[in-house]
């Protein structure tokens, strides 16, 4: 057998996570007890996150098959019945024509899941460093800007900024301290949103090498990869790719025999939001505390240490290679006239195929949810959408046709942002989701805005009140009215966007907020404080579930007797909703809920 006899298992923080490593060491002892003529190796994350620990088999015939949900006996099962007997194991099979996977266009995630990142030898044989070498030998830095911009690349960290005008600002900028600087925003910290994390574990090399061919064209010999230190296997595996390069001679002096030479170093984040924004980045790697500072001058013409910058995210490093293979006005044609080639997703939240995915521009979110994603777990209700996380926004199920391109998701209130997308059924509230992402934002307000410091917080309690059953008419204005002046007041984007989710959800899901005000009521019951747990005694079979679950002994009773609830201890925890099998605790919400919380509380 060829010994491209292959078994490949995902192996990024997420497979892992789901069991990887221990199939991987099954396939591994199992390969080698039968003495067959396979090799067992690792890769990146594919993307197909709900079925993982995934397993790829590839036959030397060219042929490949893809496993999902392996467990060790699955595991077993590959190796007995594919690898040595040679038929697929039907029930572990995804179908070549999955949806999840066929309807994606991958360009950043090309070589995810498909080589070994930890391997230089296989991005190379995948084109890798093909981009460098043209850029280096054939084209000058400003043939180089010049099909970026015909790419119509725009910046993948959230602005959408044009990448070619970047990187002619940066070129054009005269320095007083003779450096220019590249930097790699890879400080991905919006809950939900998992793309950087993905990219780097998956195919380092991909950004490395979009990170270079900028240095080249702006004129830098110096750069930054700022990764959080939360992605310890990203790190690892960026270290491992920065030795090969120089082993290479891909990076250090004159490399590939030019005379282009560059350095790059890798700086940890503390896990700080707001080091996210450029400006408060550049004064982290400065080893300073990590605050915005006002613009202009932009970090184009007065960056890292008071020298020209570029700066971007991980994503639009990894589509400049294949910009310069494939040509700026050939990518151009994927997308839409002003969003152009492709967006990764991180596809999270009540969705029944979640995951790592890549669309072309202009794709609706609609066939994004149900075509790709398979739809609302439970075969729910679809309710609403969070895009661009925390300082994003709720598109609602009446807008899910919207196509995915920068000026439509702006129009609806929300923003591209990095790439999250959560999807919400109708079990939300959405009132609760806004307090969730405000209650977010205002602790990672870094505070040097006293609009963002203060005014967030003032949000926040407005929205707790609202959620505890004690609001009052005049806090929907107050909200409108703070969301307004931070906005218009804060220092950074992150804090001009903080109050997206606030003013989304009251765009679209005002009657929520009426509803919480007005009637003290949640509709989807999930405000505690406007809730109820009772036992239906005609149901109730006296399991003694809901006893044992409780943590304050609210729900008690004798065996096979109707139980209660004792509504002075109970903490609205929902354990005993959870555990009950036959559907004998109700849950109820309105006024004479609230009443009662607040008497046991007071």
């Amino acid at each position: 057998m060829s010994a491209h006899a292959e078994v490949a298992v995902g192996m990024s923080s997420c497979g892992i996570a789901a069991g990887a490593r221990v199939v991987f060491d099954q396939l591994t002892k199992d390969v080698a007890a039968r003495g067959l003529p396979w090799s067992v190796v690792a890769t990146g994350c594919i993307g197909a996150c709900h079925a993982e620990p995934l397993v790829e088999v590839r036959q030397p015939d060219g042929r490949s098959y893809l496993y999902g949900n392996v467990d060790e006996t699955g595991a077993q099962s590959i190796v007995s019945g594919h690898l040595q007997a040679g038929t697929p194991v039907a029930d572990l099979l995804i179908p070549a024509d999955y949806p999840y996977l066929a309807k994606q266009k991958r360009i950043v995630l090309a070589h995810c899941g498909v080589i070994n990142p930890e391997s230089i030898e296989q991005y190379i044989a995948h084109d890798g460093y093909v981009a460098l070498k043209k850029v280096l030998t054939s084209m000058t830095p400003d043939a180089v800007i010049e099909q970026v911009k015909l790419s119509g690349l725009r910046g993948r960290g959230g602005a959408g900024f044009s990448t070619g005008m970047k990187w002619t600002f940066a070129r054009d900028a005269k320095s007083v301290t003779g450096r220019k600087y590249v930097i790699c925003n890879a400080d991905e910290g919006d809950p939900g949103a998992f793309m950087d994390r993905s990219v780097l574990e998956g195919d380092p090399h991909a950004v490395l090498e979009g990170m270079l061919i900028c240095a080249y064209a702006v004129g830098s010999d110096e750069g930054y990869m700022y990764v959080r230190a939360e992605y310890p296997l990203a790190i690892k595996r960026l270290q491992i790719a920065l030795r090969q390069m120089e082993e290479r001679s891909l990076l250090g002096t004159r490399i590939l025999g030019t005379p282009f030479s560059f350095t790059l170093h890798i700086k940890e984040g503390a896990g700080a939001f707001v080091c996210g924004e450029e400006t408060a980045l550049m004064g982290s790697i400065e080893g300073k505390r990590g605050m915005p500072r006002l613009r202009p001058p932009f970090p184009a013409a007065r960056g890292l240490w008071d020298s020209p910058t570029n700066i971007n995210n991980v994503e639009t490093y990894a589509n400049v290679a294949p910009i310069i293979r494939m040509g700026g006005s050939e990518y151009a044609r994927i997308g839409t006239e002003k969003s152009k080639g492709t967006k990764v997703f991180a596809l999270a939240g009540k969705i029944k195929r979640g995951g790592m995915i890549e669309v072309p521009m202009g794709i609706s979110l609609r066939e994004i949810i149900f075509g790709i994603g398979g739809g609302i777990l439970e075969d729910r209700k679809f309710k609403a959408v969070q895009m661009g996380g925390p300082s994003g926004g709720c598109v609602p199920e009446a807008l899910a046709d919207v196509l995915v391109d920068y000026d439509s998701l702006t129009a609806t209130g929300a923003i591209m942002g990095s790439g999250g997308m959560v999807v919400m059924d109708e079990s939300t509230c959405m009132v609760d989701i806004a307090r969730y992402f405000l209650t977010f934002i205002q602790s990672e307000s870094c505070g040097k805005c006293t609009f963002c410091r203060i005014g967030t917080k003032r949000m926040l309690e407005i929205l707790t009140r609202i959620t505890e059953g004690r609001g009052e008419q005049k806090d929907i204005a107050d909200l409108e009215e703070l969301a307004a002046k931070v906005r218009v007041s804060s220092l950074c984007g992150l804090g001009q966007t903080a109050p997206n989710p606030v003013l989304t959800t009251l765009r679209y899901f005002r009657s929520e907020y009426d509803d919480h005000i007005r009637n003290k009521r949640c509709a989807a019951k999930k405000c505690k404080a406007l809730i109820r747990f009772n036992v239906i005694a005609e149901s109730c079979t006296g399991c003694m579930l809901c006893a044992k679950v409780c943590p304050t002994k609210a729900a008690h009773g004798e065996r096979r007797k109707p139980h209660s609830i004792d509504q002075d201890t109970c903490i609205q925890c929902g354990l005993c909703h959870e555990a009950c099998r036959f559907d004998a605790i109700a849950i109820t919400s309105g006024k004479q809920n609230v009443t009662e919380y607040r008497d046991r509380k007071d």
